[in-house]
């Protein structure tokens, strides 16, 4: 997946994910924003492939964390009155 198809990808799926921030994910367009929304659709992804496989069940809970992590990352970027002033 390309790199701009993969931060539209995340974005939608944060957006998804994260319902009460869905405005902000949406109209984001700070470099930081993106590549955190490129780096969670690149964990979704890696813990999918890996989620069938039961030999990999430690490292899809990695994977869950990483995923869990980059939505608190989300959340905090959006909360940051420098980012919501840039956006407004």
């Amino acid at each position: 997946m390309a790199r701009s198809n993969r931060r539209e990808a995340g974005r939608r799926r944060l957006a998804m994910r994260l319902p009460h921030m869905r405005t902000l994910i949406m109209a984001a367009r700070d470099p930081l924003q993106l590549e955190l929304f490129e780096a969670y659709q690149m964990a979704v992804e890696a813990r999918d492939t890996l989620r069938g496989r039961p030999s990999n069940s430690k490292l899809v809970r990695e994977y869950d964390e990483t995923c869990f992590e980059i939505e608190q990352h989300v959340i905090r970027a959006m909360q940051e009155p420098s980012y919501t002033q840039r956006t407004n």
